[in-house]
C-alpha cells in the first residue's frame, strides 16, 4: 500500500485518564524491567514506529520473520521485536497473564498481554535474519550472550513515552512528524539514516538525494543503541547542529530516532524503510554497506556493498517509500567536489578517508582535511576523541590462577604511577571480590557479573581520562568481550593474556588451592573442573616462565608506547 505522509498511524497508548487508571492497577502485576534494547523496541511500538506491530511478536508471528520476513497475516515485516526474559523470569510468567513493563527508574511504561512463551531456536534466527551464526555480528553476540532464553509475545497497552531528558525539542513520534510535514505543505519527504557524524560526503550525498527525489530532505539519526564503539549520540547530535546551517531551513528538518540498531545489513535496510514510512517519509537513502556490521570471524565483510539495495528494491512497493540509491561518494581532487565513485574518471585522482583512518587521524592528533569535513565537526569529535595520549583507558589482565596477572598488574601500577599525568586505579580480582562481590560464589553467573562489576568501574574510570589496570581470571570469552565493547564507547581496551601453562601455574600455587581442586574439595576452579577459554586476539601475550616480572611489566609498558597510550 502506498505511503499516505499525511494520515496520522495507530498508537498503541491509551488515553490520559485509563493510563492514570491502569498505572495503579498495574502496580499489583508482576513486573519485568526492560533493557536499554527493549526501551527503544518499546516506545517505536507504542509510538506506531514499528506500525503494523500491535505488540512484540508472538510466535507464528515469529517464525515467519525469521523464515521469509512476514507476519502471520502476510505482512512485510523483516526483524524480529520479541521481549527476552531471564529463566528465572520466565518460570513466574505464563500466556494468559498480564505483566508490567517498567523502565529501569521503575516507571510503568506498558502492560503486556502474555499470549506466547517459547524457547527460540537462536542459532536458526541468527542465520536466517543476519546471514551467518557468527558471534563476530554484534546482533548475534547480542542473541547468544545477553538476550535472555525465553521470548514472550502478545499485544501492548501503552500508559506513557519512556522521558527523554536530552535533545526533546528534536525527538518526534511518527504522527508528530506528520503534522509538521503537513503544516510545511511537505507532500514528498526523503530519509537519510545514520549513525555517523555528518562530514562533506554526505552533505553532498543528501543534496542530491533531495535534488533527485524532488523532495524535502529529513536527517533522521539514530540516537538509540548502534554498534559498539560508535561515537555517542550526544557527540553526534553537536555535530548534526553545528551543520545543520549548511543546508537551506525552509527544505531541511533534523528529527532524533531512538531505534536499536541490530546492524543487520539487507533486512536492516528494509526495517528502517518501514520505519521511514510510519513516519511520513516517501523517499529513503540507502546507501553502500547499508547497516553493515563490518567483517564475520573469517576477514571478510558480513554483506556485500549493495546487497542492501537489491534487497529494498525488491520489497519497494511493499514498504511503502522509494528507494534513493547511492554508491560511495568520494572527493576528486581535479574537480574539488564529490562525486559517486562509479562515475569517476579512471584518470582522476580520487581521495578518500576511511571511518578508521578518521578514528586514526582523531587519536593521533593529525590533520583532518576541509575537503573531508566541516571544521566545527572537527572541533566537536576532537573535543570528544582528544589524543590517545591524553585519554583514560584499560589494561585487562587475565589467565590462569597463579599466572602471575596480580604481580604484573602491581608492577604495571607502580610504573604508571611513576610517570604521572593520569590517575592510576588497580582492580585486582581478590580485592575486588572481598570489596564488591563478598557475596557472589564460582558459579558461571557469579563469575559474569563479577567481570561485569570490575568492567563497570573500569569503564567509568576510563571515561573519566584515568587509567584502569584489571586482573582478574576471567575465564570466558563472552563476558571478556562485553567488557570490552563497554570500556571501548570511552577509550582503550588492552587484553593481556598472561598466558602461563597450568603445570607451571600448579607448580607456583602455594595455598595448595590445585590440590584441593584435584581432589573435589573445591568445586568450579578454573583450569581443572572449570574451563578457561584462552583469548585468540589479545593485544598482547605475556609469558610468564623463565621472565622477570619487571620484564613482563616493561612489555606491557611497550605496546602501550606502541599504542599511542603513553609517550615513552
Amino acid at each position: 500500500m502506498p505511503n499516505q505522509p499525511h494520515a496520522p498511524v495507530p498508537e498503541l497508548y491509551v488515553s490520559y485518564d485509563s493510563a492514570m487508571k491502569l498505572k495503579v492497577e498495574a502496580g499489583e502485576l508482576p513486573s519485568w524491567d526492560l533493557t536499554a534494547r527493549q526501551l527503544c523496541d518499546l516506545e517505536l511500538l507504542m509510538n506506531g514506529g514499528f506500525n503494523p506491530l500491535k505488540g512484540f511478536l508472538g510466535e507464528e508471528d515469529y517464525d515467519g520473520v525469521v523464515k521469509d520476513m512476514r507476519l502471520a497475516d502476510g505482512s512485510l515485516w523483516p526483524m524480529p521485536i520479541n521481549l527476552d526474559i531471564s529463566d528465572a523470569f520466565a518460570e513466574t510468567v505464563k500466556p494468559g497473564q498480564d505483566i508490567a513493563l517498567r523502565d529501569p527508574e521503575g516507571v510503568i511504561l506498558a502492560i503486556l498481554s502474555i499470549t506466547d512463551k517459547w524457547t527460540p531456536n537462536k542459532s536458526l534466527e541468527a542465520t536466517s535474519v543476519y546471514g551467518a551464526d557468527d558471534i563476530a555480528h554484534p546482533a548475534v553476540n547480542y542473541l547468544h550472550n545477553t538476550a535472555g532464553n525465553t521470548y514472550l509475545g502478545g499485544p501492548i497497552t501503552g500508559i506513557q513515552a519512556p522521558v527523554h531528558y536530552d535533545y526533546r525539542g528534536r525527538r518526534n513520534t511518527p504522527n508528530e512528524l506528520r503534522t509538521y510535514f503537513r503544516k510545511m505543505g511537505w507532500r514528498r519527504v526523503v530519509a537519510f539514516q545514520t549513525r555517523n557524524p555528518l562530514h562533506r560526503a554526505h552533505q553532498e550525498l543528501t543534496f542530491r538525494a533531495a535534488k533527485e527525489a524532488q523532495a524535502n530532505l529529513l536527517i533522521h539519526p539514530v540516537v538509540g543503541l548502534t554498534k559498539p564503539g560508535d561515537i555517542d549520540h550526544f557527540t553526534r547530535v553537536r555535530c548534526y547542529e553545528a551543520v545543520l546551517d549548511k543546508y537551506p531551513s525552509s527544505t531541511t528538518s533534523l528529527s532524533l530516532l531512538n531505534l536499536a540498531m541490530r546492524m543487520g545489513g539487507p533486512r536492516e535496510a528494509v526495517w528502517h524503510g518501514l520505519i521511514r514510512a510510519n513516519h511520513g517519509c516517501t523517499h529513503f537513502i540507502v546507501g553502500r554497506d547499508h547497516a553493515g556490521p563490518g567483517k564475520n570471524s573469517d576477514g571478510n565483510d558480513f554483506y556485500g556493498p549493495y546487497d542492501a539495495q537489491e534487497l529494498f528494491r525488491k520489497h519497494e512497493d511493499e514498504i511503502g517509500v522509494e528507494m534513493v540509491d547511492f554508491k560511495h561518494m568520494v572527493y576528486v581532487q581535479e574537480k574539488a567536489q564529490y562525486e559517486p565513485i562509479d562515475e569517476v574518471d579512471k584518470s582522476l585522482t580520487i581521495l578518500n578517508i576511511s571511518g578508521t583512518e578518521l578514528r586514526r587521524r582523531l587519536v593521533e592528533g593529525l590533520e583532518i582535511p576541509d575537503w573531508f569535513s566541516f571544521p566545527n565537526v572537527v572541533t566537536e569529535l576532537r573535543r570528544t576523541r582528544p589524543a590517545k595520549s591524553k585519554q583514560g583507558f584499560t589494561v585487562f589482565f587475565t589467565g590462569l590462577s597463579g599466572s602471575g596477572k596480580s604481580t604484573i598488574a602491581n608492577a604495571l601500577m607502580v610504573k604508571m604511577m611513576e610517570m604521572g599525568g593520569r590517575p592510576v586505579t588497580l582492580l585486582d580480582g581478590d580485592v575486588v571480590r572481598k570489596n564488591l562481590s563478598s557475596e557472589l560464589g564460582f558459579s558461571k553467573e557469579h563469575r559474569d557479573l563479577n567481570i561485569r562489576r570490575i568492567g563497570y568501574v573500569a569503564s567509568e574510570i576510563t571515561k573519566n581520562g584515568g587509567i584502569a589496570i584489571c586482573a582478574p581470571i576471567a575465564p570466558y570469552t563472552a563476558t571478556r568481550r562485553a567488557v570490552r565493547e563497554d570500556i571501548e564507547s570511552f577509550g582503550s581496551f588492552i587484553e593481556v593474556h598472561v598466558s602461563t601453562s597450568l603445570e607451571e601455574c600448579e607448580r607456583r600455587d602455594r595455598k595448595g588451592l590445585y590440590k584441593l581442586a584435584r581432589e573435589g574439595k573445591i568445586k568450579e576452579f578454573t583450569g581443572i573442573s572449570d574451563p578457561y577459554e584462552a583469548p585468540t586476539k589479545a593485544e598482547l601475550v605475556v609469558d610468564t616462565e623463565n621472565v622477570d616480572v619487571d620484564n613482563c611489566a616493561h612489555q606491557v609498558i611497550l605496546k602501550l608506547e606502541q599504542l599511542g597510550l603513553i609517550v615513552g
